[in-house]
């Protein structure tokens, strides 16, 4: 049975990566939503019906969302747009008779978070309450720690190249939960082929400690990396807490100190349990897996090439 499935956002780095891993089921069509469709790739536009327009066009997201069986958001910016714009791809979702809306999402278990607490994820939190009080279209939700190709890359703060020093807060034996951006696509490609996934769905490529994955970066590239802590979980909280009441402006100064403590803390832990297992065609790609996929010069630009070899 033939499913179509809507990408809006399909311009996006994941966008692309999802669109190619959607290509392998022959029995995936793809409609897709942008602003500008030229700047879509050839290997993927030759693929895909495209269609134009921008997130709050509301005739335009409708004629878009129609005829699909399951409608992928991949949008990423500003909260009114994670807010609004999903709210009213939903909204044409129930419209049109799509039973399933994919949310954009792909993060750490985020529901067991307060509002304000881990505060990008907020917008999560209000979509899939969204979501959850629909009676015409279910939504899923794809959840996958974080994305290992963030975790090398210089905002983030964790690895620094130059000396090749991990540095952490805690005490480093803190687990961290990851998949790579084109395992996370695979996933959500399964997903979208497999009408009755619908709810939370758990993914994971990887689990490890802090002092493991700096142990397998040795392994990998040869190289005995060193190990900085920066301080204990509640330094943590309290620096980052101070980083913002006195520049709130200034977000990137402190947005990943927040993430950091809230997936080092456990409290955002997937599971126990994944969903792996449901697609056995997807081959989990742990973090020592993903380092073996990367030459360590190209690490801390992983993230940025995520999407443009596809």
């Amino acid at each position: 049975m033939s499913v179509t499935v809507g990408i809006a956002g399909i311009t996006g780095k994941f966008a692309r990566e999802l669109a190619s891993a959607l290509l392998k089921y022959p029995n995936i069509a793809i409609k897709g939503y942008c602003r500008d469709p030229s700047k879509v790739p050839q290997s993927l536009s030759s693929k895909a019906s495209l269609s134009k327009g921008d997130a709050y066009d509301a005739p335009a997201v409708r004629s878009f969302v129609a005829g699909c069986d399951v409608v992928v958001c991949c949008y990423l910016g500003d909260p009114k747009l994670m807010v609004d714009g999903q709210k009213l791809l939903v909204d044409s979702c129930a419209a049109e008779g799509v039973p399933r809306y994919v949310a954009s999402d792909w993060a750490l278990d985020y529901t067991k978070l307060e509002l304000g607490q881990l505060f990008p994820k907020d917008t999560n939190i209000h979509v899939k309450a969204y979501l959850d009080a629909q009676d015409k279209v279910k939504g899923v939700h794809v959840l996958v720690g974080m994305f290992m190709d963030v975790f090398f890359s210089p905002p983030f703060g964790t690895y620094d190249p130059a000396s090749a020093t991990f540095k952490y807060w805690g005490t480093g034996d803190e687990i961290w939960e990851g998949t790579t951006y084109k395992n996370a696509a695979e996933y959500t490609a399964a997903v979208c082929a497999d009408k009755n996934a619908v709810g939370v769905q758990n993914f994971l490529g990887g689990r490890a400690t802090f002092r493991e994955i700096a142990e397998s970066f040795g392994k990998v590239y040869g190289v005995k990396p060193k190990l900085e802590c920066q301080g204990s979980l509640d330094d943590l909280f309290k620096h980052m807490n101070e980083q913002r009441k006195s520049n709130p402006q200034n977000v990137f100064s402190y947005i990943f100190l927040f993430f950091h403590y809230y997936m080092a803390s456990g409290q955002t832990y997937l599971g126990p349990e994944v969903n792996n297992d449901k697609y056995p065609q997807v081959k989990p790609v742990n973090w020592e897996g993903f380092m073996r996929s990367v030459p360590k010069d190209q690490l801390p630009t992983a993230s940025s090439n995520v999407g443009q070899n596809v």
